[in-house]
């Protein structure tokens, strides 16, 4: 049955609380569907090269941000998917869903000082945690066609309204978006996430289908999110002779062969140097890199 708004109190010791009792098979989907959020996360964190992006290694275009920032993040968002998933299975409305979501991002600013890490994350990942909750508790086979159709039906509406500029508050994102009439993160869940269905999550398959490790797929599909998508946090720090410089690279390395070709690494370590350089970061791919790996986990996808 769906809920008009989100249960009162959690079974999972959280600030919102369903009273019915969760059955041992539910909380372990709830559990491994968390598991793959973060293991996600984690993924996109250590990969490296990644042009302009906090990684292991160095702190890429970032002063204010590094790895170990970025773990203390993660742990705190530990208990936020593993609930989004249990709100998926209940039906609750995108309200509901949305009220969990600034929680977990208050305890991410919490966690980080108040510095923003994942709040892309939460709210794509999230959804798509969501999403296969909901397909869990119909017996839904969880495929990424049946989550991206679940996102649109069941809240789509409400993802459409979240994405207007009537309701949106003016974060950098959103001051983007006006600015350089583009779409950002909230048109991206209105279309229930083109660019992890069309974009990352195939360049991810084709890579692994040609032979690349799990690490070397994911070089690929960043970069052909770089190459295709808009994203904002690049309009915000380079405008949009910073955002064709993006597009441009990504789009020569891939042309390149991606990490196909026997020099791919220098190729992306030059490209990683002129992001520094140009203080360019394309979190907003990198948000949609762990969203695509998140789907691949979750479903019955056959490389």
């Amino acid at each position: 049955m769906k809920r008009s708004a989100l249960p009162r109190s959690s079974v999972y010791g959280s600030a919102t609380q369903i009273d019915e009792p969760v059955s041992p098979s539910l909380r372990n989907f709830c559990w491994q569907t968390a598991i793959c959020a973060i293991r996600s996360l984690h993924a996109e964190l250590v990969l490296y090269p990644k042009p302009g992006l906090v990684s292991t290694i160095d702190n890429g275009s970032h002063s204010d941000m590094d790895a170990d920032l970025f773990m203390r993040s993660l742990f705190s968002l530990r208990h936020y998917f593993r609930d989004m998933a249990h709100a998926g299975s209940e039906a609750v409305t995108f309200d509901g869903l949305k009220d969990l979501g600034l929680q977990a991002e208050r305890r991410m600013l919490a966690a980080t000082g108040g510095i923003n890490t994942h709040r892309g994350a939460i709210f794509s990942l999230g959804m798509l945690c969501a999403a296969a909750g909901y397909c869990h508790a119909q017996a839904v086979v969880l495929t990424p066609e049946n989550l991206r159709y679940v996102i649109r039906q069941q809240w789509g509406v409400a993802l459409h309204d979240h994405a207007s500029p009537s309701v949106a508050k003016l974060s950098n994102g959103i001051r983007v978006t006006h600015l350089y009439a583009v779409s950002g993160a909230r048109s991206e869940g209105a279309q229930a996430f083109p660019a992890v269905f069309e974009i990352g999550l195939p360049q991810l398959l084709q890579s692994l289908r040609r032979g690349r490790d799990a690490s070397d797929a994911q070089v690929d599909a960043l970069f052909a999110l770089m190459a295709q998508m808009t994203d904002t946090n690049i309009y915000h720090r380079g405008g949009r002779a910073g955002a064709a410089l993006v597009r441009l690279a990504a789009q020569d390395f891939m042309q390149l062969g991606g990490t196909g070709h026997p020099d791919w690494r220098s190729t992306a370590l030059a490209c990683h140097r002129l992001f520094v350089d140009r203080n360019l970061s394309p979190g907003g791919a990198a948000d949609m890199l762990a969203a695509s790996w998140l789907v691949y986990q979750l479903t019955d996808t056959v490389v």
